[in-house]
């Protein structure tokens, strides 16, 4: 009965002693956890005071706070183990740090209305500058024309031309116009004859030969005749102001010189008919400026001479009519 009781004395102290034992064991993870986010929460402190607090450097401070707390959590035993609350702490904005200002971002109608003043301006000088591609590809072509950069097609416009004026010197206008378009339609006539023929032989249906050419718009546009209209119109209303000023003698001198000019062409006029001057005058356009780009410096050098001299003779008629004045250049 002695060792019986004995043995039950000593059973309750010892699980009293266990049950202090887990006691203070929590007590110390508690206290160990509660340093650990002390420190925390000092290094946090110390950096809001130090600077801004950086979104990484809190979730960095949060996530070794973390894992201690995880270490710590497996060193204990799995039945006591306590249960954490443990969250990554707000922002908040500390007093002391600043905003950083923002970057001023320029007006996005400024910025536009910059752009549409610089293009604007930018198409006025375009405008300007410009010239209407028909003025210019009209230009470049007679040039190269006269100056026979594609000799193909001078050739085909310089012969044309000459052999409808020498056929007009020989033969009536009715007769050549008759006569070209007998020749046209011959040749069309028979083009046309051919291909037919040679579509049916071989089974093929390749539509009309001429289909190209009748597909396109040849007629003339009201822009173009206005155009040409009115530039023509500039020429005559000049041309009948400065008729009007010679034979009404504005100027005396001017005047004389007309007369002598229609002097001379009466003798022109005796010796060649209107369409031999056409002749000579087309042959003379095709050939003077190549002439002239070949052999520019002497013909300006005697072309200056004989200026001089006709100006010298001018002056000295001019010096013996009574009342007229020379002019001043």
């Amino acid at each position: 009965m002695d060792d019986q009781t004995g043995i039950s004395s000593t059973t309750p102290s010892y699980g009293f002693q266990h049950e202090e034992e887990e006691e203070e064991e929590e007590y110390r993870a508690d206290k160990h956890k509660n340093s650990l986010m002390d420190e925390a929460e000092d290094l946090l402190a110390r950096e809001a005071d130090a600077k801004a607090p950086d979104d990484d450097d809190i979730l960095d401070l949060a996530g070794g706070a973390k894992d201690a707390l995880e270490r710590h959590r497996s060193t204990l035993p799995r039945t006591e183990e306590p249960q954490l609350d443990v969250t990554e702490p707000e922002q908040e904005p500390s007093s002391t740090s600043k905003p950083e200002p923002e970057a001023v971002k320029p007006a996005p109608s400024s910025a536009f209305g910059d752009a549409t003043t610089k293009t604007t301006k930018s198409e006025e000088k375009d405008e300007k500058t410009r010239v209407t591609p028909s003025q210019s590809n009209s230009c470049c072509s007679l040039v190269d024309l006269l100056y026979w950069r594609d000799l193909q097609r001078t050739g085909v416009v310089f012969g044309a031309s000459l052999f409808l004026l020498l056929s007009l010197s020989v033969c009536s206008i009715i007769s050549v116009i008759s006569y070209v378009a007998l020749a046209l339609l011959s040749v069309t006539i028979s083009f046309r004859i051919y291909k037919g023929i040679l579509q049916a032989v071989q089974k093929s249906e390749d539509g009309h030969p001429f289909k190209m050419y009748l597909d396109q718009d040849i007629g003339i546009s009201s822009e173009l005749v206005h155009k040409y209209s009115d530039t023509t119109l500039v020429h005559i209303n000049c041309v009948i102001k400065e008729l009007r000023r010679l034979f009404l003698v504005e100027d005396l001198v001017d005047s004389l010189k007309f007369a002598v000019l229609m002097w001379i062409l009466t003798y022109v006029g005796a010796l060649f008919n209107g369409l031999t001057l056409l002749i000579l005058g087309l042959i003379g356009a095709f050939s003077w400026p190549v002439i002239y780009e070949k052999h520019q410096a002497q013909i300006d050098h005697y072309y200056g001479l004989v200026n001089k001299q006709i100006k010298d003779v001018l002056g000295k008629i001019q010096a013996k009519i009574p009342g007229s004045k020379p002019k001043t250049e």
